[in-house]
Formats: structure tokens, sequence, C-alpha cells
């Protein structure tokens, strides 16, 4: 199964400004692009499905990146990437990256305001 990949321009934003710091992050996301083909639904412990955002679409938070910018410290030691999956569609859009040093948690607002 194929997954057509999007992105916000937030993200992007996101994206473009971690790059600066952490130079392996293109070719880890690329892992994670190759593993959501596989599984593209939750997978705890791994990532989990965000609840309580009082609308329908399916908002993933993933939150054990492993990152070649941190090698030895784990794989809790890093980024979190949130996105919204549609099934049928075999869509994933890219909603938030976040190092988990910066905030504790996704941007609520942000995907409310784009997937109510």
């Amino acid at each position: 199964m194929m997954i057509n990949f999007e992105e916000l321009p937030e993200y992007q934003k996101d994206l473009k400004r971690l790059l600066k710091k952490y130079r392996t992050l293109n070719r880890d996301l690329e892992d994670v692009r190759k593993g959501l083909n596989v599984y593209p639904e939750a997978f705890p412990p791994y990532s989990f499905r965000i609840e309580g955002l009082g609308i329908t679409t399916c908002v993933i938070n993933v939150k054990k990146i492993p990152s070649d910018s941190f090698k030895r410290k784990g794989i809790n030691s890093g980024f979190r990437l949130i996105y919204a999956y549609f099934g049928k569609e075999k869509q994933i859009v890219f909603i938030e990256l976040y190092h988990k040093n910066e905030k504790e948690n996704e941007d609520r607002e942000r995907i409310v305001r784009n997937f109510e």
C-alpha cells in the first residue's frame, strides 16, 4: 500500500527550523515515511491517537522517532510528529513537528483549525 504524503505549510516551517539544528532530520523522516507506508495507524507505544479534539479526523502523535542526531540517547529523546490519517484515501497529512524539549504537547488549535 502506497500512502500519499502531504504537509501543512506550518509543518514545513517547523521542519525548516529544526533542520538548522538537526542535520539528519530529513533522513530520519524518510525512515518514518517508510514505516507509515507499512503501518499508518497508531502503533503503541511508538504512536497513539490523539483523543478529545472534538473532530472526526484521525490524528496521531508519533512519540518515538529514532534519530541519528541523538545517538546513544535512546529512542525517546527526540522528535514528535503529529499527522492526520485518512484511511480510505490512503493519505497522511503532516501537521506538526517539534523536539520534545521545546514544548510539552501538540498544538491542538492548529489541528482543529485545519481539520474540523
